[in-house]
């Protein structure tokens, strides 16, 4: 078996005990890009020899001294938003392609802290915004179930790569689904951790107020151990919270007996009416928490299209603010659906914004009132499976489709994992906890993925 197959646990398990170097990790690992990169366009930018360098570095080090960490010598993605020293940050943009960071963002440095190793930069929807576009310096990435389809957004090359198995573990960020999106469309994990968990300084924002940074890996283990290495209070954050430090893996084992777990089936059934598949396998879903020891019963949110509406008008508002400039003085250097997206935001009047701040707390404590009834929330992630990605009438049709963006709005952590197969292409549930809850999110993921089938399945590509 190639190594590059391995979870980040399992290959963490065989480096510390001296079966499986970082150097022979590493080297599968760039077998496997040079097998299927060219058929996904998960990469902007590979650095092989650096990463090479930084293996054997790591192996040098672990001979002598044995693992600094679970993640020494792990290779991790980095979506092209996220700062890594002496190299480009384009943002998948015409705009930054002469871009060099100085220093690597705060989640950069803690995982090279950890020893992990960074084999390139990943592609990504354009400033976080754009969709999956052809007028760009770079292709879109492709799915790896099926490279004719969407691999979602905008953390879309983090969700090739690990979906494909190139890489064990990536970073990628989240406005308002952008971690979820493709780890549903990908087979994957992807955690949205609680607002101010993890620092976003040195990536490039999108929304000030919505961002979030996180995991996306291939098992609910894997994501928990990226957790422990990204998460902590950054002062140069404005954002981010003083939270104590835990191990957020502590809970993996425990089971789902005791937790209240409220299905909120009224995201997929009246507010964005969900494909027959996808109310299957979250029905399945609900059944085999409910077997495995978990409480699931019904409970009401506000609207989807409430949630959205918020999410809409702060996320183009700020974005607006972000991109003034260059939407003034240097339009036509979008991709056309990038500008498309971004425009609106020039002319949101400040009473729009204060209102949908204001709203904001009001949904906010109506999630909050829930979580006095309930552990978890059960939901849908996407409403249907990824569409063809040459087809931008089903990418306009399908990309609002999901129930990710209320909590970019209140900021609960909210983790994304296969729950079935449409078409040969995954289908995804959430599970949302609490603020700062991500190890209860975690256990119940965790108990989920080894009573279902999915987390065994990976993409014959």
């Amino acid at each position: 078996m190639s190594a590059n197959t391995l979870s980040l646990a399992e290959a963490s398990a065989l480096i510390a005990a001296r079966k499986l170097s970082p150097v022979e990790l590493l080297s599968d690992c760039l077998a496997r890009i040079a097998a299927v990169e060219p058929k996904l366009n998960a990469f902007i930018r590979q650095l092989p020899a650096e990463a090479m360098a930084q293996a054997k570095q790591a192996e040098a080090e672990i001979a002598t001294h044995g693992p600094r960490s679970p993640l020494h010598g792990i290779p991790v993605g980095l979506k092209d938003i996220i700062d890594l020293a002496g190299h480009p940050t384009t943002c998948h943009s015409k705009h930054r392609l002469d871009h060099v960071a100085a220093a690597d963002a705060v989640v950069t440095a803690r995982l090279r802290a950890q020893g992990a190793v960074f084999p390139g930069k990943l592609s990504t929807h354009e400033f976080a915004i754009g969709g999956p576009c052809f007028d760009l310096p770079f292709p879109p990435a492709r799915n790896p179930w099926n490279p004719a389809h969407h691999p979602g957004g905008s953390s879309s090359g983090s969700g090739a790569s690990v979906g494909g198995r190139m890489l064990p573990a990536a970073l990628g960020t989240d406005t308002g689904g952008s971690i979820r999106h493709p780890a549903s469309h990908c087979g994957i994990v992807g955690m949205k951790p609680t607002y101010g968990l993890v620092s976003r300084r040195g990536v490039f924002p999108l929304a000030f107020t919505l961002d979030h940074v996180g995991p996306m890996t291939r098992t609910v283990r894997d994501n928990a151990m990226m957790l422990n290495a990204i998460a902590g209070h950054d002062p140069g954050d404005p954002g981010s919270v003083a939270h104590a430090t835990e191990d957020y893996t502590r809970a993996l084992n425990g089971g789902l007996q005791g937790l209240r777990i409220g299905f909120v089936r009224h995201f997929h059934e009246a507010d964005s009416m969900a494909s027959p598949q996808v109310v299957a396998a979250l029905e399945a879903a609900a059944r085999l928490l409910a077997a495995e020891g978990a409480t699931v019963s019904d409970i009401t949110l506000p609207s989807l299209e409430q949630f959205a509406a918020v999410n809409r008008i702060i996320l183009c508002s700020e974005a607006g603010a972000i991109h003034e400039h260059w939407l003034r003085e240097a339009p036509g250097d979008y991709a056309h659906l990038t500008r498309r997206r971004l425009l609106p935001g020039m002319f949101i009047s400040g009473p729009d914004y204060v209102q949908a701040q204001r709203r904001r707390r009001a949904l906010v404590a109506a999630v909050e009132a829930a979580f006095a009834e309930v552990d978890l929330l059960l939901c849908a992630s996407s409403m249907e499976e990824a569409c063809e990605i040459d087809d931008p009438a089903a990418v306009d049709r399908t990309y609002s489709r999901q129930a990710r963006t209320p909590f970019n709005v209140t900021g609960h952590p909210a983790v994304a994992l296969m729950c079935g197969q449409h078409n040969g292409l995954p289908l995804a549930l959430q599970l949302v906890g609490r603020n700062f809850a991500e190890a209860t999110v975690y256990r119940a993921a965790a108990a989920y993925e080894r009573a279902a089938p999915w987390a065994a399945m990976a993409p014959a590509l």
